[in-house]
């Protein structure tokens, strides 16, 4: 018989499910749910190229995929992009509703709330989206996934006060250069502090980009096996994560 896990440790993990996603924010708070939304959405860009040719967390490449498809004359390209980029936008929007909507009312759900709506809308996409027959199923592939990177980029850029950004690594894999290149900086001026690398920093980038990666293959190999329900499981997980304070909020209320 398998020893039961001991009351205290049950509550830890209680503790810790409630507080990761809820309001009150610390560096190693913002550091477990940034390499979760980071893996989470290696695996929606990566479906979404494998799926539909199109990187939907990206929007520089889609900004210039449209710039260059409109003087080459493939307006349904152009199009694509177009709907894109705007569902990204439409997602960043929503999430700064939900978000001011509950931090005006000091809910513990605050940022919560979105990642519950993101949950459901992965859930609902990884369930469904096979089923889908119809012949431009592209054009909503392509809604869905964008708005939902859109609300997540946004979340994670409030949590953590624009320090983290999870559904593109160019950012990250820049301010990796630099704290490489302060660490490779040898200071030879007298009377000047010596320039010195974040490694705590350059630790953390490595990793959410490491888990960018992961998640990446992880998407496109599950999306070749099971195709759309591979999103199934990250979506639970990440309900998992972001129910605890919403439910708190409703035994308060």
């Amino acid at each position: 018989m398998q020893p039961q896990p001991s009351a205290p440790r049950l509550t830890a993990l209680s503790a810790r499910l409630v507080t990761v996603a809820g309001a009150t924010r610390t560096p190693r708070r913002n550091r477990y749910l940034a390499d979760l939304l980071a893996f989470i959405a290696g695996m929606l860009n990566s479906v979404g190229f494998v799926a539909v040719s199109v990187y939907t967390s990206h929007m520089t490449g889609l900004t210039a995929s449209v710039a260059d498809h409109l003087v080459l004359g493939s307006m349904r390209l152009v199009g694509t992009g177009v709907e894109a980029i705007t569902c990204f936008v439409l997602g960043a929007m929503t999430c700064a509703m939900l978000f001011n909507w509950g931090r005006r009312r000091h809910h513990e759900a605050r940022f919560a709330n979105v990642l519950v709506l993101e949950a459901l809308l992965i859930l609902a996409f990884g369930g469904l989206a096979d089923q889908l027959t119809w012949r431009h199923r592209d054009l909503v592939f392509v809604a869905v996934l964008c708005f939902t990177m859109g609300l997540q980029n946004d979340i994670i850029t409030k949590i953590s006060a624009a320090q983290i950004r999870t559904t593109h690594v160019t950012g990250m894999i820049t301010d990796i250069g630099i704290e490489l290149g302060k660490a490779a900086y040898r200071s030879r001026t007298v009377g000047l502090p010596p320039v010195r690398a974040d490694l705590g920093k350059l630790g953390m980038l490595a990793g959410l980009v490491g888990l960018f990666f992961v998640g990446g293959v992880a998407g496109a190999v599950g999306y070749l096996a099971l195709g759309f329900t591979v999103l199934v499981a990250p979506a639970l997980v990440l309900l998992v994560v972001a129910a605890p304070p919403l439910v708190a909020d409703l035994r308060t209320r």
